[in-house]
């Protein structure tokens, strides 16, 4: 397991947790990111990130980044 914010770009990767203070995991819930989910890596800037999860597109930093565990 890794976090999110350490995958390549295009590579589908599941979902295995996500992190932090319960508003935060709520927040990243309600955007998609949930345990068993896949998320593919858009484009990545200075850390910040533009991912596909659930059929959107969705920009996240860093930070946010960090909390999602995935492999």
């Amino acid at each position: 397991m890794m976090p999110l914010s350490m995958v390549k770009m295009g590579e589908q990767n599941k979902i295995h947790k996500v992190g932090g203070k319960e508003e935060t995991r709520r927040f990243l819930e309600n955007l998609g990111f949930v345990a068993g989910g896949i998320v593919t890596v858009v484009s990545e800037i200075n850390g910040n990130m533009i991912v596909n999860v659930k059929d959107s597109r969705v920009a996240i930093g860093k930070d946010m980044a960090n909390k999602i565990m995935v492999s």
